[in-house]
């Protein structure tokens, strides 16, 4: 087994010639080979490799850099190992502006390639397999109704107020799709995801404030946040979704796997006061759903929004750009919906 064959079977993905493509992107054979004998102290790698231990190290910060590897120590770089998963060599080598520079935009083909043909097919067989969504849909802050029962666990600031270090990168999915009908730089890194991003050079730091106008963008333009489906505040990455495309969403749309497989709705329901609708349809464009229709009551000559309840997954994003201020969300769901340990991932 030669070892670009060896690094793509620890990802499970041994047999695909698409897979060894992008990593013979992404890497030289002498990298390669570098990498297949990570975690090692300098001095092993340099004896095994046949490198000098400057040669070593230079080679191992290109790779960070690149997204190849993730180092233990983000400043020395030592303790380096290579991408644990798919999903985390797909996150890392795509969520960076730089990529035409370092590899070259054709990463961006050979990874839909590969997503299409091989990668989503077993993602939404494996997702529609799971008992409990990974992720939970948070609705957009500016829409939260003042009910007492809304909690820090319903609330995208209480999550940016709880990290102890915030980056934000390109979304590698549109990076990837080169969508440029939405704002690519609105993926949310927390604590030791933050660090990494921000030590290779892929995320920018950000105070509270500067999170908080990403968020204000993203939902102005009708992303819509995914986090961790569970009681916690702390996690690593919150992405800010469109569904198409997402490496989340797009597998199970295009294979009939329910997107509530991946993702369980928040706590809200979009209800419409249809005294205050005046028809403009701002809602039906802006929701990601497909939950927004018009219809003509009986006896009125304007259409008026209506929300499908089962279709509606609490986002908001349509609620914060309704000027006649007749969408609103409401609380439906208890507390204990949102399940209190962590869900499993799906790699």
């Amino acid at each position: 087994m030669d070892t670009y064959t060896a690094l793509a079977e620890r990802h499970g993905q041994g047999s695909s010639q698409r897979y060894r493509k992008i990593l013979q992107l992404v890497m030289t054979p002498r990298q390669a080979e570098l990498v297949a004998l990570l975690p090692a102290p300098w001095e092993e790698l340099s004896q095994k490799s046949g490198m000098s231990l400057q040669e070593v190290k230079d080679n191992i910060r290109d790779l960070f850099i690149k997204g190849v590897v993730i180092p233990k120590d983000f400043q020395t770089l030592e303790g380096a190992r290579f991408a644990r998963s798919t999903i985390q060599l797909h996150d890392a080598t795509e969520a960076d502006l730089r990529v035409e520079k370092t590899v070259g935009e054709k990463l961006f083909d050979l990874w839909e390639d590969f997503s299409q043909h091989e990668w989503y097919p077993r993602v939404a067989q494996d997702y529609g397999q799971r008992p409990v969504p990974f992720d939970r849909v948070l609705a957009a802050y500016k829409s939260l109704p003042k009910d007492p029962g809304v909690t820090k666990f319903d609330d995208i600031r209480e999550v940016l107020k709880a990290a102890p270090l915030m980056a934000v990168t390109p979304c590698s999915c549109r990076q990837q799709a080169r969508a440029k009908n939405n704002p690519v730089e609105t993926c949310m890194q927390f604590g030791r995801s933050a660090e990494y991003a921000i030590a290779r050079g892929s995320g920018q730091k950000l105070s509270y404030e500067e999170a908080l106008k990403v968020i204000d963008k993203a939902e102005d333009h009708g992303q819509v946040h995914m986090f961790l489906n569970a009681q916690m505040l702390n996690y690593g990455v919150m992405c800010n979704c469109t569904k198409d495309p997402c490496v989340a969403w797009t597998p199970l749309l295009q294979h009939n796997v329910p997107v509530s497989k991946r993702a369980a709705k928040s706590r809200f329901e979009a209800v419409v006061d249809r005294e205050l609708c005046n028809g403009c349809q701002v809602c039906v464009d802006r929701c990601q759903f497909d939950a927004i229709d018009m219809v003509r009551p009986a006896g009125q000559k304007k259409y008026k929004a209506v929300v499908d309840a089962e279709k509606c997954w609490g986002c908001g994003v349509c609620v914060i750009k309704c000027e006649p201020e007749a969408l609103s969300l409401k609380l439906v769901r208890p507390l204990d919906y949102i399940p209190t340990q962590r869900p499993a991932v799906v790699a």
